[in-house]
C-alpha cells in the first residue's frame, strides 16, 4: 500500500500494529492490550484525517496509485460479462477510451470511458488516459449504437483531460467534443455518467452529459486541473493548493451547486482500501439512477436533460 504526504501518521500506526501483533506471535508475552490501544488510535486518526481532507487532498486521492481505474470497475460491475469494442472507423482504436457492451444485475449497458494505465508501459499505452478526437468518436459510435438497439448508456469518467497534442487538434480535438456534448444531449437512451477518479475539462465532459451524473467521494470536476489554473494565475504550479480550494472541485462542492445528481460515499480512507465496498456503492447508485429514469418515454428523457443543463449556474440577459 502506498501512502500520500497526508496519511504518513496512518502508515506510522499500521506499522506499530504490525510489530506489535508479530512480536505478540513470535513470543508468549500478551500484547493484546497494546494492540488494542494501537487500533483505537489507528481508527481515530483515519477518522480525523479523512473527514477533514482540503480540497487538494482531495485530488491527491483521486489520484492515487492503488486507485481501481475504468476497467477495473467495469469488471466488477460485469461480473466480467464486459464485450470490448474497437475502433473509430475513422483513424484507429485510441487506447486511452474504451466501450462495449455489459450487463449489471442482468441489465444490458453500453458503458464507455477513459482508462489510464497501472504501470509506465500500460500508461504510455493509454495515452495517461487522455483520449485524442478518435477515442471521442469511438465513444459516439458506440452512443450511437446503443441508441439503435435501444440500450442504455453508462459512462465511467477518469481523466486529467482531452490530450492536448498537435495532432490531436489537427484531427479535431475540439470539434470531437463538441459533437458528443451535442448528441449526448439529444440521445434518446437513459445515460448514467459516474466520475470515479479525475473529471477535468473537456476531456470529461465529452463523455459527461448524462440524465443521472454522479461523483465519487474523492473524485474531482472541474474546467482546468488545480495546477494549469495554478500556472496560468500565477506563473507557477507553487499555488496549486489555493488553485484547488477556489475552484470548487470537490463532490462536496459540486453537489451543493447541483451540479452533479448525487455522491458516491467510499471506505473510509478511499476506494483503494476496501475495493468491494466501493464497487458495490458504485453498483446500486447506477442501477437508482437507471431505474428513477428507465420508464419515461423519449421524448421525455430528452426534454428532462435539456432542462437539467439548460437551468444550470447563474446569468443576466
Amino acid at each position: 500500500m502506498e501512502y500520500l504526504d497526508f496519511e504518513l501518521p496512518i502508515k506510522e500506526l499500521e506499522e506499530q500494529l504490525e510489530k506489535c501483533q508479530q512480536i505478540g506471535e513470535d513470543s508468549q508475552v500478551d500484547v493484546t492490550s497494546t494492540c488494542e490501544n494501537i487500533t483505537q488510535k489507528l481508527e481515530e486518526t483515519k477518522k480525523n484525517i479523512y473527514a477533514n481532507l482540503t480540497a487538494w487532498q482531495r485530488v491527491q486521492m483521486s489520484r492515487h496509485p492503488n486507485r481501481p481505474y475504468t476497467l477495473e470497475h467495469i469488471a466488477s460491475l460485469t461480473d466480467n460479462t464486459f464485450l470490448e469494442l474497437f475502433g473509430d472507423r475513422g483513424v484507429k482504436d485510441d487506447k486511452a477510451m474504451v466501450g462495449g457492451l455489459g450487463k449489471i444485475d442482468g441489465q444490458s449497458f453500453m458503458i464507455i470511458g477513459q482508462q489510464k494505465g497501472i504501470n509506465t508501459k500500460m500508461r504510455q499505452l493509454r495515452n495517461f488516459g487522455m483520449a485524442n478526437p478518435e477515442g471521442y468518436r469511438k465513444a459516439l459510435r458506440l452512443m450511437k449504437m446503443a441508441e439503435k438497439f435501444n440500450i442504455p448508456v453508462l459512462t465511467l469518467i477518469d481523466t486529467p483531460g482531452a490530450y492536448p497534442g498537435l495532432e490531436a487538434e489537427e484531427r479535431g480535438q475540439g470539434e470531437a467534443i463538441a459533437r458528443n456534448i451535442l448528441e449526448m444531449c439529444r440521445l434518446k437512451v437513459p445515460i448514467i455518467c459516474a466520475i470515479i477518479g479525475e473529471g477535468a475539462s473537456g476531456g470529461a465532459l465529452g463523455i459527461g452529459v448524462g440524465d443521472r451524473v454522479y461523483m465519487m467521494e474523492n473524485s474531482w470536476y472541474s474546467v482546468i486541473s488545480p495546477e494549469n489554473c495554478s500556472s496560468i494565475l500565477w506563473r507557477s504550479w507553487a499555488h496549486k493548493e489555493q488553485a484547488a480550494e477556489a475552484l470548487k472541485l470537490t463532490s462536496k462542492d459540486m453537489s451543493e451547486h447541483k451540479l452533479v445528481d448525487g455522491v458516491i460515499p467510499e471506505p473510509l480512507g478511499g476506494i483503494h482500501r476496501d475495493k468491494e465496498t466501493g464497487f458495490k456503492a458504485v453498483k446500486e447508485y447506477i442501477l437508482k439512477g437507471f431505474n428513477e429514469i428507465k420508464d419515461l418515454s423519449t421524448e421525455d428523457l430528452v426534454a428532462q436533460r435539456m432542462d437539467k443543463y439548460s437551468k444550470m449556474g447563474h446569468y443576466q440577459e
